[in-house]
């Protein structure tokens, strides 16, 4: 293998490792989200909620779509903004807690 070989494949692994990493921090991140909007919600079913939202998320790539449902079923309780920063805020802890 020439060196222009070694590099290719360093940075295909590395790409793989980013993409996973990235996956696992949005699952983590809808999960915290959940529990947040079931605790506003004030369900006793937490862990089952927050699995719906992590479905909720296979809808459609990005995030958009766990923020609608939340902010769908959270109601007046929380607007879409606070969802959003909310989401935002849980992205940054679950980051940080894969890092860690």
């Amino acid at each position: 293998m020439t060196t222009f070989d070694d590099r290719e494949n360093a940075f295909e692994a590395k790409f793989a490792h980013d993409a996973d990493m990235q996956f696992k921090a949005e699952m983590r991140a809808n999960k915290m989200l959940g529990l947040w909007a079931a605790a506003l919600l004030g369900r006793d079913d937490a862990d089952a909620y927050a699995k719906e939202v992590i479905r909720a998320d296979m809808k459609e790539p990005g995030s958009e779509d766990v923020i609608a449902k939340v902010a769908e079923d959270l109601g007046s309780k929380a607007s879409v903004d606070e969802v959003r920063a909310k989401y935002a805020a849980c992205l940054g802890e679950a980051k940080a807690s894969l890092l860690d």
